[in-house]
């Protein structure tokens, strides 16, 4: 569990958030726990005290310490600055806008104040998957979807205006998809036709919808290549098998946005579209 005596602890926050993710297994229950806390929100890690991201986390202040210790640091305060340094390579500092907004939104009417709440967190989701989304993963899921038979789309409840999009966009792209999630109560059933030449695409958010999470394992059972879309490297719809992306919308008065979300799936349908048109061409030329 302890980085090897000769390794000094990671400096900068993107290999302290791989080593956390990677470590997470091993991890005991209550250090586990501080993990998923520290992935979910790295600004509370990064400007909270040791007594209000222990209540949050639900754990002890001790845990923290713990917590440090078993990644390699001598204390709280060696890992706290680490995810302050991430803030070093931020373009824009986003939470001093959001702030300025707000004073001046604060005497605007109340649809006003709304539109003006929901497109700032709106243009906030889609900065932050800007920054983070990884392009080569990006096309490993393009290509992962463009190679299938059949794409079989997975969401419940909020999520599931995303696959509803992608539905659409895939039968206009002439790309043949299942929706998931009939009126008439047979997704179990259509599911176990997905193959290993077939794909899957599923988005789910915390609280996680228990049909999403179960259909997404069967067709893992099944050996059928996913793509997830979700928030936490701890959902359980992320597996050593898929391909996934982790995005974290920002809320406003407790909605949360669906924004970035939309945005990576709507980039993601195209890629596919893209790769099949130039996998066309590759065969053309071939014959």
């Amino acid at each position: 569990m302890d980085p090897k005596a000769t390794d000094l602890p990671p400096q900068e926050f993107r290999a302290l958030r791989d080593l956390i993710i990677e470590t997470r297994e091993k991890l005991p229950k209550r250090l586990a726990q501080v993990a998923a806390y520290a992935i979910e929100f790295p600004d509370e890690m990064t400007f909270g005290t040791v007594a209000s991201i222990a209540e949050q986390a639900a754990v002890q202040p001790s845990t923290l310490v713990r917590f440090a210790q078993a990644l390699g640091y001598r204390g709280f305060s060696e890992l706290q600055a680490v995810f302050q340094e991430r803030l070093r390579d931020r373009p824009n500092n986003y939470d001093e806008r959001l702030r300025s907004l707000d004073a001046r939104s604060a005497n605007l009417p109340t649809s006003a104040a709304l539109i003006d709440g929901f497109s700032r967190v709106a243009l906030r989701s889609v900065e932050r998957l800007r920054e983070r989304i990884d392009p080569d993963t990006l096309d490993r899921a393009a290509q992962v979807l463009a190679d299938a038979e059949t794409i079989y789309l997975i969401a419940q409840r909020r999520s599931f205006p995303i696959t509803a999009y992608m539905a659409y966009a895939f039968g206009k792209l002439g790309i043949k998809t299942v929706l998931v999630g009939s009126s008439v109560g047979i997704d179990r059933e259509t599911l176990t036709f997905a193959t290993p030449r077939d794909a899957a695409f599923a988005v789910s958010f915390t609280p996680y919808a228990s049909a999403t999470v179960d259909y997404t394992q069967q067709v893992m059972r099944l050996g059928t290549p996913v793509v997830v879309v979700t928030d936490s490297p701890f959902s359980p719809l992320v597996s050593d098998s898929a391909i996934w992306f982790e995005v974290v919308e920002t809320d406003f008065e407790g909605f949360r946005s669906m924004a970035a979300t939309m945005t990576l799936a709507m980039a993601l349908t195209v890629a596919v579209g893209e790769f099949r048109r130039a996998g066309k061409k590759r065969n053309l030329h071939s014959e």
